[in-house]
């Protein structure tokens, strides 16, 4: 395959992870099992925290895991169609399946908030920023008993951890910068309803309900 990268490619695979993004597991699952919307409920959000508050910890490990899938899926067919990239296929694919969580098409645009799927691409295009950003975001949840906060940690780790890397040894790209740079404003925008209950102390903890009762 002609190792030139065009302008074509790059929005092909953007095209393609967005399609691959918008198969949303949260609302297929509340739409397939229990008749219903999983944005009905809880905070509204189409992702796996709001089903595990909605339907249980089995179906919201069922979710997470297909929203990791789907976001490697976006990726490795990237790496697979144009394995000479340099990443830049790759991260077009990645924020594709992000936005296509976030803003799926074949649900009205209304879907999650991408954590699970955005940490999915990262794992595969370097994972030692993913690792970072779950780190962060484990400590900052548990500390805080937030996952809110802990998404919203993460969504700065990774950014800047993948700038470190660049500039210190350029064991990252700059796509790969520039992807979690994105993506982590992205996650923060996304959040905005969760800053607005958290500073009125309505916010859901970890295990528990809001600190209102």
């Amino acid at each position: 395959m002609n190792n030139v990268i065009t302008t074509g490619d790059m929005l092909l695979m953007l095209l393609m992870g967005y399609l691959i993004g918008s198969l949303n597991f949260a609302i297929i699952y509340s739409k397939l099992f229990k008749k219903d919307d999983i944005r009905k409920h809880g905070s509204g959000n189409a992702g796996a925290t709001n089903v595990l508050r909605t339907y249980g910890k089995a179906a919201a490990a069922l979710v997470f895991v297909l929203d990791i899938l789907k976001g490697a899926a976006a990726v490795l067919i990237a790496n697979l169609l144009y394995p000479n990239s340099r990443d830049i296929c790759a991260c077009f694919a990645a924020a594709g399946a992000v936005l296509g969580h976030n803003f799926p098409c074949y649900y009205g645009f209304s879907g999650g908030k991408g954590v699970a799927t955005g940490f999915a691409v990262l794992l595969l295009l370097d994972w030692r920023v993913a690792l970072i950003a779950l780190g962060v975001f484990l400590i900052t949840a548990l500390v805080t008993r937030y996952v809110s906060i802990g998404s919203t940690a993460a969504a700065i780790a990774a950014p800047v951890a993948a700038i470190v890397f660049h500039f210190v040894n350029n064991s990252v790209s700059a796509a790969v910068c520039v992807l979690s740079v994105c993506l982590g404003i992205l996650c923060i925008l996304r959040h905005k309803e969760n800053f607005v209950r958290l500073r009125q102390g309505r916010e859901n903890r970890i295990g528990g309900r809001s600190d209102k009762k």
